[in-house]
């Protein structure tokens, strides 16, 4: 669209060891319907709680996949934001997240490697069972050319 600005994130030369970005999010089964309809994963025990009371969860359990969507929104919307894209990402699930439960994950700087223009973010996120995802993403923030072209944008308009 012209004439509409665009948010380009920070590229690599404006980001530091260290920067961070904490997100509070509750999971309703809103949220998990959605991941369901869009995946097409028919595991019962994300849904269906007869069938989750059966099993050692005794409750239906998010889907790891939704952590991962989570965790990448936050990447892209807001460290290092839009323009940057995830190459790479290890993840672990060290406790289940149960529907409507609260999670706090936290995306912090761990390294940047100017050689090949990345970073990378570690990813924690923790309930009041415990951390339910821990892990890291290999990114590539916004490109300098990105950014000049969003500011010759701004300057053309």
């Amino acid at each position: 669209m012209i004439g509409k600005r665009r948010k380009i994130g920070k590229n690599l030369h404006e980001l530091a060891i260290g920067d961070s970005y904490q997100e509070t999010r509750k999971v309703e089964d809103r949220d998990i319907l959605l991941y369901l309809g869009l995946t097409d994963d028919a595991n019962p025990l994300y849904i269906q709680h007869d069938y989750a009371s059966q099993t050692p969860y005794k409750r239906p359990l998010v889907p790891p996949t939704m952590l991962i969507g989570i965790a990448s929104s936050m990447i892209s919307m807001h460290l290092p934001g839009p323009g940057c894209h995830i190459l790479e990402q290890h993840l672990k699930y060290p406790n289940p997240l149960y529907h409507y439960s609260e999670i706090d994950i936290e995306l912090e700087i761990i390294q940047i490697n100017e050689e090949d223009s990345t970073i990378m973010i570690q990813v924690k996120g923790k309930n009041g069972d415990g951390t339910v995802l821990d892990g890291t993403f290999l990114v590539s923030p916004a490109s300098k050319l990105e950014s000049l072209t969003a500011q010759s944008l701004r300057n053309f308009n």
